[in-house]
């Protein structure tokens, strides 16, 4: 299909996620977005598939588009949802079972910069939440790490990360 009218790709988009056939949608986003570069319904369509795949826990898709959306309408007045949203994507993408300290870091420097940058969003409150359960991960990420240097008998070591677990609210 080609050459239809915007309205009609938007309304295929939805009818797509609706039946869970995300990457369609995406395909369908395409030629929205080749068809109608300038159309109002890019904007709405961006947003709805960075929902779709954060449901759908495919983060690196909703990251994608949320950097998509940041690149085209940096001067939008929902910068501050869409650096929240970025932040929440990431935050979801951390699972227990995958810990990655480098992930973490990155979470922690992107509140700091959301909290200089946009201190009155009224997505703050949600930022700090996610900050509380980020740091409450690498104080107890630090704590067992210092156990397993403890186990094997490297115990100044143990004592670097058992401190470093107890820092870990300082600065907040």
């Amino acid at each position: 299909e080609y050459n239809k009218p915007a309205v009609y790709w938007y309304n295929q988009i939805l009818k797509q996620i609706s039946m869970n056939q995300i990457d369609q949608a995406d395909d369908t986003f395409t030629s929205l977005e080749s068809e109608h570069r300038n159309s109002p319904l890019i904007q709405p369509a961006m947003m709805i598939l960075v929902k779709a795949h954060m449901d759908e826990e495919e983060y690196e898709m909703a990251n994608y588009y949320l950097d998509e959306y940041a690149k085209r309408y940096a001067l939008s007045r929902n910068m501050d949802q869409i650096f929240y949203l970025k932040i929440k994507v990431k935050f979801m993408s951390f699972g227990s079972k995958f810990r990655d300290q480098e992930l973490i870091m990155r979470i922690l420097d992107e509140i700091k910069e959301f909290k200089v940058n946009y201190s009155d969003s009224e997505y703050i409150y949600l930022v700090k939440t996610i900050e509380s359960r980020v740091l409450m991960t690498k104080s107890t990420f630090d704590k067992e790490i210092s156990e397993l240097y403890k186990r094997v008998g490297k115990e100044e070591a143990s004592k670097v990360y058992d401190q470093k677990a107890r820092d870990t609210f300082k600065d907040q």
